[in-house]
């Protein structure tokens, strides 16, 4: 294990779409149990943190075996917070009351659960060996989404389809092996440095960025009853 690098698992209360998502059991435990027991075992990873607002959140993570030295101001679990404050805020506690120097961090939504261990480390590595601020877990985007694909109409000629690219449908590709690569990100892991938390203005993404790509079955998210169910169906085939 690597000493100053922590993983961060961000988990408020107050889930709208799906009441105490975190908590909510999804396979016979906690979703945010899948986060935490795969960090846990990563071979690089040297603390595991659940940034949370919420004792209940609190206590079950406690269970699974993270730290939870901190409850999360309320100030910073609004709907409307952005993650780079809440980032700030764990790693300024951990110098300010531990003494502990976090140097990279892994952020791991809990909201997609599928990551292995193996993920955790090859994209740790990958930091390591590329010096770019940030590396970004993604899926390659199916060609019916590719933006080559996809179309709007204009508002001054509604009679000719302009792809995302600023194409003419006339001149865009028709064949899957002509279309261009496109990278989504899936939320299993963003390494970052912390010095990008401080830059004008402070980003997870700092300045340089490379991707760790993943096949498509890990691109999934957990925002709707929908959502959910799909995740339970990808948890069951991937434990087999």
């Amino acid at each position: 294990m690597q000493k100053g690098t922590v993983a961060i698992i961000p988990a408020r209360s107050g889930s709208k779409g799906i009441p105490n998502k975190n908590i909510k059991k999804i396979c016979g435990k906690p979703l945010i149990a899948w986060s935490i027991e795969v960090a846990k075992k990563s071979k690089k990873i040297h603390r595991v943190i659940v940034s949370t607002d919420s004792e209940s959140i609190a206590r079950v993570a406690r269970i699974y075996g993270a730290e939870t030295p901190f409850l999360r101001p309320k100030k910073l679990a609004e709907d409307t917070t952005s993650i780079e404050p809440v980032l700030r805020h764990a790693i300024e506690w951990l110098d300010k009351h531990q003494n502990y120097e976090t140097k990279i961090i892994v952020l791991l939504l809990p909201t997609n659960p599928l990551r292995c261990e193996q993920h955790l480390d090859e994209a740790i590595e990958l930091f390591l060996k590329s010096n770019v601020d940030t590396i970004i877990t993604s899926s390659e985007v199916p060609a019916e989404h590719n933006p080559a694909w996809v179309f709007r109409q204009q508002k001054d000629n509604p009679w000719v389809l302009i792809s995302a690219l600023g194409q003419k449908i006339k001149d865009s590709p028709t064949r899957r092996q002509e279309l261009p690569k496109f990278y989504t990100k899936n939320d299993i892991a963003f390494v970052l440095r912390t010095e990008n938390l401080y830059q004008q203005p402070g980003s997870v993404f700092g300045s340089t960025q490379m991707l760790y790509i993943m096949d498509s079955f890990f691109d999934a998210d957990i925002n709707t009853e929908e959502d959910w169910k799909e995740m339970e169906k990808k948890l069951e085939k991937k434990a087999h």
